[in-house]
């Protein structure tokens, strides 16, 4: 098969010709038809992110992608080959121990996940990819919806998990800030389809917030960023009626601690923030406020292992509508096209590779 191939961090990417993985114990492989491309996979493979903690090399990267099993290892009873999966780079170690190891296939690891990195390096930019069967989820019922389209789901789960760490409720209210990113549009999108009765999308780029103020429909209302804190998080809570009951924070690479502030500071009594951005500062922690108010601040890596069973409910039923984001599509071999795209793309699309 064809994959891409990289010599670590920093090292060489090739297009090459390798062995098809074997299946093993507790394994499928999965023919991919598409592979979705993280924004920041460019500096990625160039070296530029030294917090990463990636594969042993050399090894295929990519992270979450659609395709069809191909074949099947020993100890697998229910996933069959011919079925359409979705493939999560997320896995948590099985052993049920207190703190088990996790990675992202094909990314990068938590401390001490090195064995599980070596055990399981390889991603989903190849024609064909080998997973734990703990990290595929059947799409039945999705026939009708092509592979690229499909892949959409693999932005909206990472807020999911978030919005379930915040214990988001049908009639909520919540304030998402960082809506004017990927992840952060998703994010709104997902609220609205699990009940959210209002959600504040807030940035400092007003016409993204209309953008998708437009698509996610009348229950979102935008409000964008001045810098100031007090003055922001007045704003939200006109915008939102009163102080609010839920703040999800998606800020990506954020170099002061403003707008989560804000968010934080327009919560009612007994409020929940949940934190899942990358803010490239710390955050000063008003102690006597949070005290005071009863405010729980929680932090959120990733979904839980259900993630994709329940968002797809979502898919099935109409409440959440993945042609809300649009993919824009290349070829594998063009994966560096592909990059150049991803790190440029807008808040409501995405790229993918197609073999």
């Amino acid at each position: 098969m064809k994959a891409w191939r990289l010599d670590g961090m920093g090292g060489c990417l090739a297009f090459e010709t390798v062995p098809k993985p074997v299946p093993r114990a507790g394994s499928v492989r999965v023919r991919i038809e598409a592979s979705v491309l993280m924004s920041y996979l460019k500096p990625y493979v160039e070296g530029k992110l030294p917090f990463y903690r990636p594969p042993p090399a050399p090894f295929t990267p990519g992270t979450n992608g659609i395709g069809v099993i191909d074949a099947i290892g020993p100890d697998i009873w229910h996933l069959k080959p011919g079925q359409r999966v979705v493939l999560s780079s997320h896995f948590v170690a099985r052993e049920q121990i207190d703190d088990p190891a996790q990675i992202l296939i094909g990314l990068t690891g938590s401390e001490g996940a090195a064995p599980m990195l070596h055990d399981w390096p390889d991603g989903t930019l190849g024609e064909y990819a080998l997973a734990p069967a703990e990290v595929v989820t059947p799409l039945d019922g999705l026939e009708d919806i092509n592979a690229a389209q499909l892949a959409a789901i693999t932005r909206f789960v990472i807020p999911f998990g978030g919005l379930l760490r915040a214990r988001l409720t049908a009639g909520e209210t919540i304030v998402v800030t960082g809506a004017t990113g990927a992840y952060g549009s998703a994010a709104v999108l997902v609220a609205i389809a699990m009940g959210a009765a209002r959600v504040v999308a807030t940035g400092r780029n007003q016409s993204s917030l209309d953008a998708l103020a437009r698509v996610a429909g009348p229950r979102v209302s935008t409000v964008a960023l001045s810098g100031d804190v007090q003055r922001d998080a007045e704003a939200l809570r006109t915008a939102a009626g009163g102080g609010v009951p839920v703040a999800f924070d998606m800020v990506g690479q954020a170099n002061d601690p403003n707008a989560t502030l804000a968010a934080l500071h327009s919560l009612r009594r007994g409020g929940r923030l949940v934190l899942m951005g990358s803010m490239a500062t710390d955050l000063p922690i008003p102690y006597t406020t949070v005290m005071l108010n009863s405010l729980e601040i929680l932090g959120q890596f990733m979904y839980p292992a259900n993630a994709y069973q329940r968002l797809l409910a979502l898919v099935r039923s109409g409440l959440l509508d993945i042609h809300a984001l649009t993919p824009r599509e290349f070829a594998l071999a063009a994966l560096d096209q592909a990059m150049h795209a991803a790190s440029d793309a807008g808040n409501l699309e995405y790229v993918v590779v197609r073999p």
